[in-house]
């Protein structure tokens, strides 16, 4: 069985896995990423859709919603919605902090907090800008209880050494890369040491920024896929995702309901041992 099953056995159970095996929160494995699908302005047809997947989301059980200052109106179109739908408490709130200078982080974070309505579970700093500077400030508002979490993130495999050694230092909760069938330089050594260390790890870009939906559009979904309750492509490449042994969350982004359903499907049921891992690489 792979460790995913033994969590989801043993919540099912409700049984409370051992903190030493992960400090961090259990968190549904499907998240919700808000970069270009919640950058939408005020009117109503604009928020109606997000509005939609948002609910959902909750009723399907996700808790992490993942945004940054960088996404435009994400964050308080985020927030807004929450509130409305009452579902605030309800959500892992994670952003980040995307700029120069002690004051400035300060002064970013808070308009974070009151676009997102409230507390940040995790507040995380951005492509590792300015990022001794943010995790100094981080530290103490953790301290004060202020965040719960605190992470760095880089989109670019380039800079996986870096969140290394950030890693290596400690004092780090979550750290968010890139991991899809189409970028797997995290397998290296990034997602081990994360592993090792205990630090959670959010997955931006499953889909390989919908380079994996192109690759397999006129491919029918191989046999096995039955096996693990997949009856989409989507479901396999999160699957695959989810049942790295380091990996926490995925947080696709979606302004469409059916689609939200497809990826909430896949932190359910089987997951692939590393046989059906391979098979799924191989099925590209």
């Amino acid at each position: 069985m792979t460790r995913r099953e033994v969590l989801m056995m043993m919540a099912a159970a409700g049984i409370a896995p051992l903190a030493s095996a992960r400090p961090h929160p259990r968190l549904y494995p499907i998240g919700l990423g808000t970069w270009q699908t919640f950058d939408v302005g005020a009117s109503a047809s604009e928020r109606k859709p997000l509005s939609e997947v948002l609910s959902l989301f909750v009723k399907l059980g996700g808790q992490v919603v993942d945004s940054s200052p960088m996404y435009g109106r994400s964050e308080q179109v985020l927030g807004d919605l929450a509130t409305q739908l009452g579902v605030r408490d309800k959500l892992f709130m994670a952003t980040k902090v995307w700029t120069t200078g002690r004051a400035a982080g300060v002064s970013q974070m808070e308009a974070s907090e009151r676009k997102l309505r409230g507390k940040v579970d995790l507040m995380q700093v951005h492509n590792l800008q300015d990022a001794d500077t943010h995790l100094e400030t981080l530290r103490r508002w953790k301290s004060e209880g202020r965040v719960k979490f605190i992470g760095i993130t880089h989109y670019h495999s380039g800079a996986y050494d870096d969140l290394a050694a950030y890693i290596r230092r400690g004092g780090i909760d979550f750290v968010q890369l890139n991991y899809s069938l189409a970028e797997r330089e995290a397998e290296r050594s990034l997602l081990p040491l994360a592993k090792e260390r205990g630090v959670a790890v959010l997955v931006n870009r499953p889909f390989g920024a919908g380079s994996l939906f192109r690759e397999t559009r006129n491919k029918p979904l191989p046999a096995f896929a039955k096996d693990l309750g997949a009856t989409s492509w989507a479901e396999l490449f999160l699957k695959f995702v989810i049942s790295h042994p380091a990996v926490t969350v995925a947080i696709p982004a979606t302004s469409k309901p059916d689609h939200l359903r497809q990826n909430m499907s896949a932190g359910k049921g089987p997951m692939p041992d590393a046989a059906l891992r391979r098979k799924i690489a191989d099925a590209l």
